[in-house]
């Protein structure tokens, strides 16, 4: 078959490859993020600035939304008709006006709680199911996952990178996922070198109460062995969360554990060679007066899974501090579960490309990561509204929308513009596959 050599023309139709920035508009719409922005005092801006501050963090939401997150992909929306309305701005700001004012918001106190609040409310607000996990005994827990992620950043001279555990120059930022959808309630940029518990209970005292505002359920809180601090034991008890957090074994012996477990524990026999038991303790933790429950894991081999006998046993624990009163299996289950931050990491890293960040100012960058997060939960709620019904092209059941794939077909969704008799409308192609699902939920965030 002959290559067919298409000819090339200008026309004067205006066309846009981003109309699912209409969806973001209209969500950002229901919240005051762009009017809070507006009104924030900077002192190094003047009173009635010509591009106010809402117009800048929202243009570079509508950057981020795209994948986009270097201040230069601005310019190529400034002369766009479809842009400004989208996202109902007033001023377009340029790639130096973007960074610039960037920097000058991130200077003072108070846009911290601009983009958290509104986020929690949105999705409050625009009642997006949180998925709680049911247990065994009909009870219901929002998981509630705190976990680290360092974010590469080598072979750059930006303020507060340095060496992360992962052995990469870069930064080492916290997140809160709230639910099974993985919502960011709160999130803090910090240096590559910074100890994972370093001001975590102050961090984890926030996200509950961001949580809150979300979700009137029970939260359950997971985190790592390296935030086993007792003054996250005592942040949870004072706040009424429930929680698994897994223990820092430290100088603890294997042996030892082997031996409470023998008299204590319940033991399964998986194999012939390999023992493991599942148990449960009252501990009372160094610091605090009530005891919480422990419970373990201790696995022993004789046998290796080759077949080969092992002249010395092979013994591994692993322990939990947790308040739920459910089986030791069914625990450590739930615990396994918190591993789910990970896609949620990777979304953030590279699905909206906020891995490597553009400013070289700690400040700047920390209002980017929040940004960032809270386009996240934006594209998450319109990836959960897609999959109420059955009209997008994927039929492949699935419990979350990747990010990358909303971005792809619900955000850069092509449509051509059209002013007629006083009205804006958006024609999309005769083949569009993703129509409906857009029109459905363009209607959806309308109401």
């Amino acid at each position: 078959m002959k290559l067919v050599k298409f000819i090339l023309e200008d026309s004067d139709d205006t066309l846009t490859t981003h109309s699912g920035l209409g969806l973001i508009g209209l969500l950002l719409s229901k919240t005051k993020f762009y009017k809070r922005f507006s009104s924030l005092k900077v002192p190094e801006i003047k009173s009635s600035p010509a591009i106010l501050n809402g117009d800048v963090t929202t243009s570079y939401v509508g950057l981020l939304c795209q994948g986009k997150n270097d201040f230069d992909h601005i310019e190529e929306f400034r002369d766009d008709p479809f842009f400004y309305r989208a996202l109902d701005i007033q001023v377009v700001p340029s790639s130096p006006t973007l960074r610039q004012r960037l920097d000058q918001i991130a200077k003072v106190t108070g846009w911290k709680s601009i983009v958290l609040e509104e986020s929690a409310k949105l999705i409050r607000q625009f009642d997006s199911p949180v998925t709680p996990t049911i247990t065994s005994d009909k009870k219901s827990y929002v998981p509630l996952d705190i976990d680290v992620s360092p974010f590469d950043n080598s072979n750059t001279k930006k303020e507060g990178v340095s060496r992360t555990y992962k052995g990469c120059d870069g930064y080492s930022p916290n997140f809160s996922y709230l639910g099974q959808e993985g919502y960011v309630v709160n999130v803090e940029l910090r240096e590559g070198s910074t100890h994972v518990q370093k001001d975590t209970e102050k961090f984890l005292e926030k996200s509950i109460i961001y949580s809150r505002m979300i979700t009137d359920l029970s939260l359950l809180v997971r985190m790592d062995a390296g935030n086993d601090s007792v003054e996250n034991l005592k942040v949870c008890v004072n706040e009424k969360a429930d929680f698994i957090i897994k223990r820092n074994p430290r100088r603890e012996k294997p042996e030892n554990w082997l031996m409470v477990a023998e008299q204590f524990g319940k033991c399964v026999q998986e194999r012939e060679g390999k023992r493991v038991f599942y148990g449960a303790l009252e501990t009372t933790p160094k610091g605090m007066k009530k005891a919480i429950r422990q419970v373990y894991k201790v696995t022993e081999r004789t046998i290796d899974k080759n077949g080969q006998i092992l002249l010395i046993p092979d013994v591994e624990f692993e322990s939990y501090w947790t308040t739920l009163p459910n089986e030791t299996e069914e625990i450590i289950s739930l615990y396994h579960e918190h591993a789910t931050c990970e896609q949620f990491h990777s979304e953030l890293k590279t699905d909206l490309d906020l891995e490597r960040f553009p400013s070289g100012k700690f400040a700047t960058n920390e209002l980017i990561l929040h940004l960032g997060c809270l386009t996240y939960n934006l594209l998450r709620i319109i990836g959960q509204e897609s999959l109420k019904s059955g009209d997008a092209p994927l039929k492949r059941k699935v419990f979350r929308r990747r990010v990358k794939t909303v971005i792809q077909n619900l955000i850069t969704l092509a449509a051509k513009l059209v002013k007629h008799s006083r009205r804006i409308y958006l024609k999309f192609g005769n083949h569009s596959p993703w129509f409906p699902t857009f029109k459905r939920l363009y209607l959806s965030f309308t109401t």
